[in-house]
């Protein structure tokens, strides 16, 4: 990204090359993705941004309960992303971008995608969270 963004830059302040409006479409196409994948490694490794609204659980059902909560509501919302996401890469299909001709299904594809990814992700979340419950209640009797 750092490049066609680069690109750009110099040729607007600098005249050193011609100006290239395709960087411009380039760096946008890969925002979207880089912002995508970030989103998917946020959910996988459960970085992702929560807000808590109670104090933190110390007793294992609390805990399963809290982020469970938080991961429910995280698949949801990816099965709404991967779902509406596909009308929305359709819509991309058919469209072009103005300079590089490229068709921005390239770019609209990322929702659904990372949309199924997070599902993926939150659902073996929660399976890892529910695992360790059922530990804690071996280790409790």
């Amino acid at each position: 990204m750092a490049i066609p963004v680069a690109m750009q830059v110099i040729a607007r302040y600098t005249g050193i090359i011609p100006v290239f409006l395709w960087t411009e479409e380039l760096a946008t196409f890969i925002f979207v993705w880089v912002v995508m994948i970030g989103s998917m490694v946020a959910v996988w490794e459960g970085t992702h941004f929560d807000v808590q609204v109670i104090p933190t659980a110390t007793k294992p059902l609390s805990v399963l309960l809290q982020n469970g909560l938080v991961l429910v509501l995280i698949g949801g919302f990816a099965v709404v992303f991967a779902w509406y996401g596909i009308e929305y890469a359709k819509f991309g299909y058919l469209q072009n971008s103005v300079m590089m001709q490229a068709n921005k299904l390239i770019t609209f594809i990322s929702v659904p995608i990372a949309g199924a990814v997070w599902a993926v992700f939150a659902s073996f979340r929660l399976y890892e969270a529910v695992t360790l419950y059922r530990k804690s209640q071996k280790v409790a009797s």
